[in-house]
């Protein structure tokens, strides 16, 4: 029985990645002329929370300065992002969702003013019950908790529900909370996915397969 749907928001509901490549790189350039490309923002930035990211990043800031750059920052992705486009076949799969009453959930790494802007700029600010953000919780990804807290939060078991993330951090958090997890491979090879735990990988909500896992848990 599917009775949950958790979703990453990054990368996995709209494809971000190359806008927060940008605004981390105009950080960089600003606060010490570093350059940050695109194999580093993968393998060492993309789905991980800010208050570790921003530690490696700034080794030497205090807590208050490490704040300050990740709020610029974050200011800088909303004025990249002021409209943003639904990942292909996302919007029928939330209809779909709803028809049925199917719970749904966000599960981000994002600050809660960056969740809000996204799904507002893809007119999804109504869609989901509960958008659960990791600067409000104890642990962020790769720890379930955050994963176990929207299963809470939507009164489901994790053998009644599908997760969909994009990042490694991200699949690690909802496999370990013992969902079965969808990669979606816009930030990640399918293989790096997989190895991270995901059970399917697929390009976008309109693939074919993931459509038959739904069919199936619903029996």
């Amino acid at each position: 029985m599917l009775t949950a749907l958790l979703f990453d928001l990054d990368g996995t509901l709209t494809d971000t990645d190359t806008l927060h490549l940008q605004a981390f790189r105009q950080l960089l350039r600003e606060h010490d002329g570093r350059e940050l490309t695109q194999a580093q923002f993968d393998a060492q930035v993309s789905g991980r929370a800010n208050g570790e990211l921003f530690a490696e990043l700034f080794p030497k800031a205090s807590t208050v300065q490490r704040l300050a750059l990740a709020d610029r920052k974050e200011a800088l992705f909303r004025e990249l992002a002021p409209a943003l486009e639904p990942m292909p076949g996302l919007l029928r799969l939330l209809e779909h969702a709803q028809a049925q009453g199917i719970g749904m959930c966000v599960v981000t790494n994002a600050p809660r003013l960056n969740a809000e802007h996204m799904l507002s700029a893809m007119g999804l600010g109504a869609r989901f019950e509960h958008v659960l953000v990791a600067e409000e919780l104890a642990r962020p990804k790769p720890d379930p908790l955050p994963y176990l807290t929207g299963l809470q939060r939507l009164g489901a078991e994790a053998g009644q529900a599908l997760a969909f993330e994009d990042s490694l951090p991200g699949v690690k958090a909802a496999s370990g909370a013992g969902i079965f997890t969808v990669g979606i491979a816009t930030t990640q090879t399918p293989e790096r996915l997989l190895a991270a735990g995901a059970q399917l990988v697929v390009a976008d909500f309109a693939d074919s397969r993931l459509w038959e896992v739904v069919e199936r848990m619903q029996g």
